[in-house]
């Protein structure tokens, strides 16, 4: 990864280590950095995908972040990958749930759509955002 990205979404997990496996193995994502406390548990890991990353951590930690987090749902998340149905393919093999399988979009896109073991909703696709600023 040669440029930090601008926004990276964070995640909280009840098993982040689950998260980072599922992550990692099953949607292709690699390590870029995972801080673990005394027990164990991950304070703060830093996933990365193409030029894109998103940080996680473990809930129940006391933080401010994880206080403000409480009681928080599910989110959706957006990756860019070239080829959807290769992704796919590996996903199912690792036993995701796939909530929408490649499907072709009006508007060019090519997605599909996983959730993860805590309920957060990744679409992975063609779709590429322009830079921003760009109409």
């Amino acid at each position: 990864m040669t440029q930090s990205p601008s926004i990276c979404p964070t995640l909280l997990y009840a098993d982040a280590k689950a998260a980072i496996r599922q992550l990692t193995e099953t949607f292709g994502f690699s390590e870029h950095a995972v801080y673990e406390g005394e027990d164990g548990g991950v304070l703060h890991a830093e996933l990365t995908q193409g030029n894109g990353m998103v940080m996680l951590g473990t809930k129940g930690t006391g933080s401010e972040f994880d206080k403000l987090m409480e009681g928080g749902g599910p989110v959706g998340l957006f990756v860019h990958v070239d080829d959807v149905d290769a992704h796919h393919g590996r996903a199912v093999e690792h036993g995701a749930e796939i909530v929408m399988p490649p499907t072709d979009q009006d508007y060019g896109s090519r997605d599909y759509m996983a959730r993860d073991l805590e309920g957060n909703v990744w679409s992975f696709g063609t779709y590429a955002p322009g830079p921003a600023g760009a109409a």
